[in-house]
C-alpha cells in the first residue's frame, strides 16, 4: 500500500467513528492550543518589552534625581547642589565609552494654551541630543538645531498626543504655544510613541506623546525653578558599541558621588539591566506554561494509544483476514500509525484555530498584546504529529505481530 492509500483508510476508519475520534482529539486540541496561546502572550510580552526598552534607549544610562521631602532636601545642599549640566559636561571627560549625552529638566506648568486648545502636557526643556537617545521620531517639522539651543530661541516640538489637544487636525508647525507666560513656535511634531504601561520593571516610563519639548537653555532662563531644586532632574548617557555598560554605569555612579560630595541624591536607571530582568521573568513564564501544556499534550497521547489498542482489539479479525490475503505485517503496522497521526494532526490543527482564538480573546478582554508567530504554529502542530507517532507506535506493533490464525478464530 501506498502513503495516501493509509491516509484514505485512516480517514475512512476515524469517520466512522466520529464521537470517539473528537473525544480522542481533544486532549491534542487543548495541549496545542494552550501551547499557541502562551507562546503568543509570551511573544507579545517580549515586543512590548523591546518597544518600551527602544523607548528609553538599549545602550542608554539614565541618572534621575532622586525624590526627597523639604528636610532631606534642605541638608543634602549643603554638601551637594543636585544634578546639573556641569556633572553632564564632567561625566562625558570621564569615559571615551559615553559617546552621547542629554540633559532635561521638567517645567512647572500653569497652563500651556494655544489659540485653538489647551493641554495638561508635560514641558520639558532638553538639549538636541535627547530626541536621538531615546529615539523620537518627527511625524512632521523638524527638530530645533544648536543655533536656537545656543541663542535661547523660544521653539518646541509637540508630541502626538499634545499636538491633538492644542490643534486637533490643523497643521501646527508655525503656529503659537503658550508656556506659562512665555510663547513658543512650534517647529516639529514627534511620531506617536504608543506605549501601552506607565512603567516597565518598577520604573516610570514618561510618554513622549503628552510632552511639549523645548531648548534647556531656554527653558533654564525662561522659567524659574522651585527652590532647593536641581538644575536639571535627568541626566542621559549613551555607552558606545562594544563597551561594558556595567563598567561604565558603576564609574558613572562613583564620579557622580565624588561631585556631590558623596551624597547618592541620584537613581541610576540601565535599560540593559531591566530587559534581561524581564526576559528572566518571561523564561519562567514560558518554562511554566510550557509544561502545564506539555502534560496537556502528554493526556492527550495517553488518549490516543488506549483509544488505538481498544481499536486493536475490536478490529482482531479484520486484521487476521489482511494478513490471510496477503497483508504483510509491515502494512498493518503502517496502517495504525497512520490513522494515530491523522487524529494527531487533525486535533493539532483545530488546537491552532483554538490558539488563534485565546490569544485574540486574551489581547480583546484583557488588553494585553498577544503575538502569534509561525515558530510556535510550526513548534505546536510538529509536536502533535510526533506525539501522535509515539503513542501510536504501541498499539501499531501489537496489531502487526498478532498470529494471523489466532486473529481469525477471535471472536
Amino acid at each position: 500500500m501506498q502513503l495516501d492509500e493509509y491516509l484514505r483508510s485512516a480517514v475512512s476508519d476515524l469517520v466512522r467513528h466520529k464521537m470517539r475520534t473528537l473525544l480522542t482529539m481533544l486532549g491534542m486540541i487543548f495541549g496545542v492550543g494552550a501551547v499557541i496561546s502562551m507562546l503568543s502572550i509570551g511573544a507579545g510580552a517580549q515586543a512590548e518589552s523591546l518597544k518600551m526598552i527602544d523607548s528609553m534607549g538599549l545602550r542608554n544610562v539614565i541618572v534621575r534625581d532622586r525624590p526627597m521631602d523639604d528636610q532631606d532636601l534642605y541638608t543634602l545642599r549643603e554638601k551637594s547642589l543636585g544634578l546639573s549640566l556641569r556633572d553632564l559636561e564632567g561625566l562625558r571627560q570621564v569615559s571615551p565609552d559615553f559617546v552621547v549625552a542629554s540633559a532635561r529638566k521638567r517645567i512647572k506648568s500653569s497652563q500651556v494654551i494655544s489659540e485653538h486648545g489647551r493641554s495638561s502636557a508635560q514641558v520639558l526643556g532638553v538639549t538636541l541630543s535627547y530626541f536621538n537617545l531615546y529615539n523620537l521620531a518627527l511625524e512632521q517639522g523638524s527638530f530645533f538645531d544648536t543655533l536656537e539651543e545656543r541663542s535661547f530661541s523660544r521653539v518646541c516640538v509637540l508630541g502626538s498626543k499634545a499636538q491633538q489637544n492644542l490643534f486637533a487636525y490643523l497643521d501646527p508647525v508655525g503656529q503659537a504655544v503658550k508656556v506659562n507666560d512665555v510663547w513658543f513656535t512650534v517647529v516639529g511634531v514627534l511620531h506617536d510613541q504608543n506605549l501601552v504601561a506607565d512603567s516597565f520593571e518598577g520604573v516610570d516610563l514618561e510618554s513622549a506623546d503628552n510632552s511639549i519639548f523645548i531648548p534647556i537653555t531656554t527653558a533654564l532662563k525662561m522659567f524659574d525653578r522651585p527652590r532647593l531644586s536641581s538644575e536639571v532632574d535627568e541626566l542621559v548617557l549613551q555607552v558606545a558599541p562594544g563597551a561594558s555598560i556595567e563598567i561604565n554605569t558603576a564609574l558613572l555612579g562613583t564620579v557622580l558621588r565624588d561631585l556631590h560630595g558623596g551624597e547618592t541624591d541620584f537613581i541610576l536607571v540601565v535599560p540593559q539591566e531591566l530587559l534581561e530582568q524581564s526576559s528572566r521573568t518571561r523564561r519562567i513564564f514560558n518554562v511554566v506554561m510550557g509544561g502545564i501544556a506539555g502534560i496537556s499534550l502528554l493526556v492527550g497521547g495517553i488518549g490516543i494509544m488506549n483509544i488505538m489498542l481498544a481499536s486493536v482489539l475490536e478490529r482482531t479479525r479484520e486484521i487476521g483476514i489482511r494478513r490471510a490475503v496477503g497483508a504483510r505485517p509491515r502494512d498493518i503496522l503502517n496502517q495504525f500509525l497512520a490513522e494515530s497521526v491523522v487524529i494527531s494532526g487533525l486535533g493539532g490543527f483545530l488546537g491552532v484555530l483554538l490558539g488563534f482564538s485565546i490569544a485574540s480573546g486574551v489581547a480583546f478582554f484583557s488588553q494585553w498584546t498577544t503575538l502569534v508567530t509561525g515558530f510556535s504554529i510550526v513548534l505546536a502542530f510538529g509536536f502533535s504529529l510526533l506525539v501522535g507517532l509515539v503513542f501510536g507506535t504501541y498499539p501499531a506493533l501489537n496489531a502487526a505481530r498478532l498470529n494471523p490464525i489466532d486473529a481469525l478464530r477471535y471472536e
